[in-house]
């Protein structure tokens, strides 16, 4: 039986998987926007085999996704910085001494498959 393609969503999310199979202790840092704007802490930690199906559920919802893969200045730590939203405006970047080594966007009312950036 032939393999059917992935669904725009998988897509997607086919780097977050590369990322998390290949470093298992990386964390998923959860920051949630609203129409008031974004929280300056994660709500919450995941480990690395959480991120992929923590997000397919809330793409499913129709939320926004915005990730990007970071590490310190000092080269030190790496951590995925998953941003979700469903009202008001995108993050802001990344904090001052993070650089951002990969990133997309997901936006559920701009169409179907999303946009990866």
């Amino acid at each position: 039986m032939a393999k059917s393609d992935p669904t725009p969503i998988e897509s997607f999310l086919a780097p977050l998987a590369r990322i998390t199979h290949k470093s298992p202790g990386i964390e998923g840092l959860v920051f949630w926007g609203d129409a008031d704007g974004w929280h300056p802490s994660p709500s919450e930690a995941l480990e690395s085999e959480e991120v992929v199906f923590y997000a397919e559920g809330l793409l499913l919802d129709g939320f926004h996704m915005d990730w990007a893969l970071i590490e310190d200045a000092e080269g030190l730590t790496r951590d995925l910085r998953l941003c979700f939203w469903q009202e008001g405006d995108a993050p802001p970047p990344p904090l001052k001494g993070w650089d951002v080594l990969e990133t997309g966007r997901w936006t559920s009312s701009a169409s179907s498959s999303g946009n990866v950036v």
